[in-house]
Protein backbone atom coordinates (compact mmCIF):
# COMPACT_ATOMS: atom_id res chain seq x y z
CA UNK A 1 0.00 0.00 0.00
CA UNK A 2 1.38 3.01 -1.37
CA UNK A 3 0.71 5.12 2.09
CA UNK A 4 2.14 2.52 4.20
CA UNK A 5 0.02 3.27 7.17
CA UNK A 6 0.53 0.77 9.98
CA UNK A 7 -3.43 0.68 10.07
CA UNK A 8 -4.16 0.36 6.46
CA UNK A 9 -2.02 -3.06 6.66
CA UNK A 10 -3.81 -4.26 9.86
CA UNK A 11 -6.91 -3.40 8.07
CA UNK A 12 -5.84 -5.36 4.92
CA UNK A 13 -4.60 -8.42 6.97
CA UNK A 14 -7.94 -8.15 8.97
CA UNK A 15 -8.63 -11.22 6.47
CA UNK A 16 -6.27 -13.86 4.97
CA UNK A 17 -6.59 -15.61 1.59
CA UNK A 18 -8.99 -17.77 2.31
CA UNK A 19 -11.69 -15.46 3.63
CA UNK A 20 -10.96 -17.05 7.12
CA UNK A 21 -10.94 -14.90 9.77
CA UNK A 22 -7.43 -13.78 11.67
CA UNK A 23 -6.05 -15.85 14.35
CA UNK A 24 -5.56 -12.52 16.44
CA UNK A 25 -6.56 -8.92 16.68
CA UNK A 26 -4.33 -7.38 14.13
CA UNK A 27 -5.02 -3.53 16.23
CA UNK A 28 -3.47 -5.64 19.22
CA UNK A 29 0.12 -4.64 18.38
CA UNK A 30 -0.37 -0.97 18.52
CA UNK A 31 -1.55 -0.97 22.32
CA UNK A 32 2.65 -1.84 22.78
CA UNK A 33 3.62 1.48 21.08
CA UNK A 34 5.40 3.84 23.11
CA UNK A 35 2.75 5.58 25.39
CA UNK A 36 -0.22 4.15 23.68
CA UNK A 37 -1.23 2.14 26.99
CA UNK A 38 -1.00 5.90 28.69
CA UNK A 39 -3.46 7.26 27.04
CA UNK A 40 -5.46 4.37 27.01
CA UNK A 41 -5.53 4.62 30.58
CA UNK A 42 -6.46 8.23 30.48
CA UNK A 43 -8.90 8.08 28.49
CA UNK A 44 -10.78 5.80 30.58
CA UNK A 45 -10.42 7.89 33.76
CA UNK A 46 -11.45 11.49 32.21
CA UNK A 47 -14.66 9.19 30.77
CA UNK A 48 -15.32 7.73 34.27
CA UNK A 49 -14.88 10.69 35.78
CA UNK A 50 -18.12 12.62 34.11
CA UNK A 51 -20.33 9.05 34.09
CA UNK A 52 -19.50 9.32 37.81
CA UNK A 53 -21.08 13.10 37.94
CA UNK A 54 -24.27 12.68 40.36
CA UNK A 55 -25.64 14.92 37.80
CA UNK A 56 -25.38 12.03 35.24
CA UNK A 57 -27.77 10.14 37.09
CA UNK A 58 -30.61 12.30 36.13
CA UNK A 59 -29.68 14.77 33.39
CA UNK A 60 -27.71 12.49 31.37
CA UNK A 61 -29.80 12.96 28.36
CA UNK A 62 -29.25 17.10 28.60
CA UNK A 63 -25.72 16.59 28.95
CA UNK A 64 -25.69 14.12 25.63
CA UNK A 65 -27.62 16.51 23.85
CA UNK A 66 -25.22 19.64 24.60
CA UNK A 67 -22.22 17.38 24.13
CA UNK A 68 -23.55 16.10 20.35
CA UNK A 69 -24.10 20.06 19.81
CA UNK A 70 -20.93 20.94 21.20
CA UNK A 71 -19.22 18.31 19.28
CA UNK A 72 -20.84 18.98 15.56
CA UNK A 73 -19.22 22.97 16.51
CA UNK A 74 -16.33 21.02 16.85
CA UNK A 75 -16.15 19.14 13.78
CA UNK A 76 -17.02 21.83 11.91
CA UNK A 77 -13.90 24.20 13.05
CA UNK A 78 -11.79 21.40 11.89
CA UNK A 79 -13.15 21.75 8.81
CA UNK A 80 -12.74 25.75 7.99
CA UNK A 81 -16.34 26.79 9.39
CA UNK A 82 -15.01 27.91 13.10
CA UNK A 83 -18.23 29.30 14.55
CA UNK A 84 -19.21 30.49 18.08
CA UNK A 85 -21.24 28.10 20.03
CA UNK A 86 -23.62 30.46 20.53
CA UNK A 87 -24.39 31.22 16.88
CA UNK A 88 -24.72 27.81 15.89
CA UNK A 89 -27.57 27.01 18.66
CA UNK A 90 -29.39 30.20 17.39
CA UNK A 91 -29.11 29.59 13.89
CA UNK A 92 -31.44 27.91 11.82
CA UNK A 93 -31.06 28.21 8.33
CA UNK A 94 -27.80 26.74 7.39
CA UNK A 95 -27.90 26.67 3.59
CA UNK A 96 -26.31 30.14 2.92
CA UNK A 97 -23.00 29.58 2.08
CA UNK A 98 -20.03 26.88 2.39
CA UNK A 99 -19.33 27.57 6.11
CA UNK A 100 -23.15 27.67 6.78
CA UNK A 101 -23.69 23.95 5.21
CA UNK A 102 -20.68 22.64 6.84
CA UNK A 103 -22.05 23.40 10.01
CA UNK A 104 -25.24 21.80 9.14
CA UNK A 105 -23.66 18.97 7.89
CA UNK A 106 -21.64 18.54 10.88
CA UNK A 107 -25.28 18.93 13.10
CA UNK A 108 -27.03 16.46 11.14
CA UNK A 109 -24.23 13.75 11.38
CA UNK A 110 -24.15 14.11 14.91
CA UNK A 111 -28.05 13.38 15.30
CA UNK A 112 -27.46 10.62 13.08
CA UNK A 113 -25.17 9.09 14.69
CA UNK A 114 -27.53 7.68 17.13
CA UNK A 115 -29.42 6.10 14.42
CA UNK A 116 -26.87 4.06 13.02
CA UNK A 117 -25.21 2.34 15.73
CA UNK A 118 -26.73 -1.52 15.45
CA UNK A 119 -26.24 -1.21 11.81
CA UNK A 120 -22.02 -0.65 12.39
CA UNK A 121 -20.75 -3.93 13.01
CA UNK A 122 -22.76 -5.59 10.58
CA UNK A 123 -22.04 -2.67 7.65
CA UNK A 124 -19.55 -0.22 8.21
CA UNK A 125 -19.80 0.48 4.65
CA UNK A 126 -23.39 1.23 4.54
CA UNK A 127 -22.74 3.81 7.25
CA UNK A 128 -20.49 5.78 5.87
CA UNK A 129 -22.42 5.68 2.62
CA UNK A 130 -25.39 6.66 4.76
CA UNK A 131 -23.47 9.46 6.87
CA UNK A 132 -22.13 10.96 3.71
CA UNK A 133 -25.53 11.12 2.05
CA UNK A 134 -26.66 12.76 5.48
CA UNK A 135 -23.38 15.68 5.41
CA UNK A 136 -24.47 16.58 1.99
CA UNK A 137 -28.21 16.97 2.77
CA UNK A 138 -29.83 19.25 -0.38
CA UNK A 139 -26.19 20.04 -1.92
CA UNK A 140 -26.14 16.38 -3.62
CA UNK A 141 -25.01 16.79 -6.56
CA UNK A 142 -25.97 13.55 -9.37
CA UNK A 143 -24.97 9.95 -8.39
CA UNK A 144 -21.93 10.94 -6.12
CA UNK A 145 -23.39 11.00 -3.13
CA UNK A 146 -23.48 8.58 -0.43
CA UNK A 147 -20.87 5.68 -2.50
CA UNK A 148 -17.30 5.85 -2.66
CA UNK A 149 -15.61 8.23 -5.48
CA UNK A 150 -14.66 6.50 -8.48
CA UNK A 151 -12.26 6.95 -10.94
CA UNK A 152 -11.01 11.10 -12.20
CA UNK A 153 -13.93 12.07 -9.05
CA UNK A 154 -11.70 14.93 -7.63
CA UNK A 155 -11.64 15.22 -3.58
CA UNK A 156 -13.15 18.57 -2.10
CA UNK A 157 -11.54 18.80 1.34
CA UNK A 158 -9.34 22.14 1.48
CA UNK A 159 -8.18 20.62 4.59
CA UNK A 160 -6.03 17.82 3.64
CA UNK A 161 -4.90 18.97 0.38
CA UNK A 162 -1.52 18.55 1.43
CA UNK A 163 -1.57 14.82 1.83
CA UNK A 164 -2.34 12.87 -1.62
CA UNK A 165 -5.43 11.00 -1.62
CA UNK A 166 -5.01 7.59 -2.99
CA UNK A 167 -6.76 6.27 -6.39
CA UNK A 168 -10.21 5.12 -5.82
CA UNK A 169 -8.88 1.55 -6.69
CA UNK A 170 -6.75 1.56 -3.66
CA UNK A 171 -9.47 3.29 -1.72
CA UNK A 172 -11.96 0.15 -2.59
CA UNK A 173 -9.29 -2.09 -1.68
CA UNK A 174 -8.18 -0.70 1.80
CA UNK A 175 -12.24 0.52 2.51
CA UNK A 176 -13.24 -3.23 2.87
CA UNK A 177 -10.24 -3.92 4.76
CA UNK A 178 -11.25 -1.71 7.30
CA UNK A 179 -14.57 -2.82 6.92
CA UNK A 180 -13.76 -6.34 7.77
CA UNK A 181 -11.85 -5.37 10.51
CA UNK A 182 -14.66 -3.80 12.26
CA UNK A 183 -16.68 -6.68 11.64
CA UNK A 184 -14.17 -8.92 13.18
CA UNK A 185 -14.26 -7.12 16.30
CA UNK A 186 -11.06 -7.64 18.38
CA UNK A 187 -9.19 -7.04 21.87
CA UNK A 188 -7.62 -3.51 20.81
CA UNK A 189 -9.03 -1.01 23.26
CA UNK A 190 -11.67 1.76 22.08
CA UNK A 191 -9.19 4.22 21.45
CA UNK A 192 -6.94 2.61 19.39
CA UNK A 193 -9.96 1.38 17.13
CA UNK A 194 -11.59 4.94 17.25
CA UNK A 195 -8.00 6.03 16.09
CA UNK A 196 -7.43 4.03 13.30
CA UNK A 197 -11.02 4.40 11.82
CA UNK A 198 -10.99 8.33 11.75
CA UNK A 199 -7.07 7.92 10.22
CA UNK A 200 -7.99 5.71 7.72
CA UNK A 201 -11.33 7.15 6.46
CA UNK A 202 -9.20 10.71 6.35
CA UNK A 203 -6.10 9.02 4.50
CA UNK A 204 -8.74 7.28 1.85
CA UNK A 205 -11.10 10.46 1.81
CA UNK A 206 -13.54 7.95 -0.23
CA UNK A 207 -16.02 10.23 -0.90
CA UNK A 208 -15.74 13.60 -3.10
CA UNK A 209 -16.75 15.67 -0.03
CA UNK A 210 -17.23 15.93 3.63
CA UNK A 211 -15.01 13.21 4.55
CA UNK A 212 -13.38 15.21 7.28
CA UNK A 213 -17.08 15.42 9.35
CA UNK A 214 -17.75 11.37 8.40
CA UNK A 215 -14.45 10.37 9.78
CA UNK A 216 -15.04 12.06 12.95
CA UNK A 217 -18.68 10.93 13.10
CA UNK A 218 -17.00 7.15 12.36
CA UNK A 219 -14.81 7.74 15.61
CA UNK A 220 -17.45 8.83 17.83
CA UNK A 221 -19.73 5.65 16.76
CA UNK A 222 -17.17 3.70 17.40
CA UNK A 223 -16.33 5.44 20.86
CA UNK A 224 -20.20 4.65 21.82
CA UNK A 225 -20.56 1.30 19.90
CA UNK A 226 -17.42 -0.06 22.02
CA UNK A 227 -18.95 0.97 25.31
CA UNK A 228 -16.85 3.39 26.61
CA UNK A 229 -18.57 6.54 25.72
CA UNK A 230 -22.50 4.43 25.97
CA UNK A 231 -24.20 7.59 26.29
CA UNK A 232 -22.18 9.77 23.96
CA UNK A 233 -21.89 12.13 26.45
CA UNK A 234 -17.40 12.59 25.86
CA UNK A 235 -17.29 13.85 22.13
CA UNK A 236 -13.80 13.60 20.67
CA UNK A 237 -14.88 16.59 18.29
CA UNK A 238 -14.38 18.82 20.84
CA UNK A 239 -10.59 18.08 21.86
CA UNK A 240 -9.57 18.06 17.97
CA UNK A 241 -10.76 21.10 17.90
CA UNK A 242 -9.26 22.76 20.77
CA UNK A 243 -5.90 21.19 20.31
CA UNK A 244 -6.10 22.97 17.05
CA UNK A 245 -6.15 22.75 13.11
CA UNK A 246 -2.39 22.63 12.37
CA UNK A 247 -1.29 20.48 15.83
CA UNK A 248 -4.52 17.87 14.00
CA UNK A 249 -2.91 17.83 10.73
CA UNK A 250 0.44 17.33 12.31
CA UNK A 251 -0.65 13.80 14.36
CA UNK A 252 -2.79 12.98 11.27
CA UNK A 253 0.85 13.37 9.19
CA UNK A 254 2.42 10.70 11.79
CA UNK A 255 -0.71 8.61 11.16
CA UNK A 256 0.30 8.69 7.43
CA UNK A 257 4.02 8.36 8.01
CA UNK A 258 2.55 4.46 9.43
CA UNK A 259 5.69 4.50 11.39
CA UNK A 260 5.48 3.35 15.22
CA UNK A 261 6.35 6.97 16.18
CA UNK A 262 3.33 8.70 14.07
CA UNK A 263 1.41 6.18 14.91
CA UNK A 264 2.07 6.55 18.74
CA UNK A 265 1.54 9.98 18.10
CA UNK A 266 -1.83 9.94 16.37
CA UNK A 267 -3.39 7.79 18.65
CA UNK A 268 -2.17 10.02 21.33
CA UNK A 269 -3.65 12.97 19.90
CA UNK A 270 -6.99 11.48 19.76
CA UNK A 271 -6.76 9.73 23.21
CA UNK A 272 -6.29 13.54 24.08
CA UNK A 273 -9.00 14.49 22.34
CA UNK A 274 -11.51 12.41 24.26
CA UNK A 275 -10.01 13.62 27.16
CA UNK A 276 -10.66 16.71 26.56
CA UNK A 277 -14.17 15.94 25.37
CA UNK A 278 -14.72 14.64 28.60
CA UNK A 279 -13.62 17.45 30.48
CA UNK A 280 -16.22 19.73 28.22
CA UNK A 281 -18.96 17.82 29.79
CA UNK A 282 -17.75 17.77 33.48
CA UNK A 283 -18.21 21.36 33.12
CA UNK A 284 -21.08 21.08 31.29
CA UNK A 285 -22.62 19.02 34.24
CA UNK A 286 -21.12 21.57 37.00
CA UNK A 287 -23.15 24.35 35.31
CA UNK A 288 -25.97 22.58 35.46
CA UNK A 289 -25.55 21.79 39.26
CA UNK A 290 -25.15 25.48 39.80
CA UNK A 291 -28.27 25.60 37.69
CA UNK A 292 -26.17 27.53 35.41
CA UNK A 293 -27.05 25.94 32.26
Amino acid sequence: MSSASASAAAASGASNASGAAPAADPLAPLGALPGVAESVDSVRKAVDRVYGHRVMRRRSGAIASEAGLRGARGSAALSGADWALEEVRRRSDFSLDPEARTVGAALRLSAEAGQLLSIWRQSPLRVLARLHLVASGSTAEGDVVGRPRLAGERVDEPLLARFPAPDAEEVAGRLDGLSRLIIAGGSAPALITAAVVHGELLALRPFTSYNGLVARTAERIVLINSGLDPKAICPAEVGHAEQGREAYLEAFEGYVSGTPEGMSAWIAHCGRAIVLGARESTAVCEALQRGAA
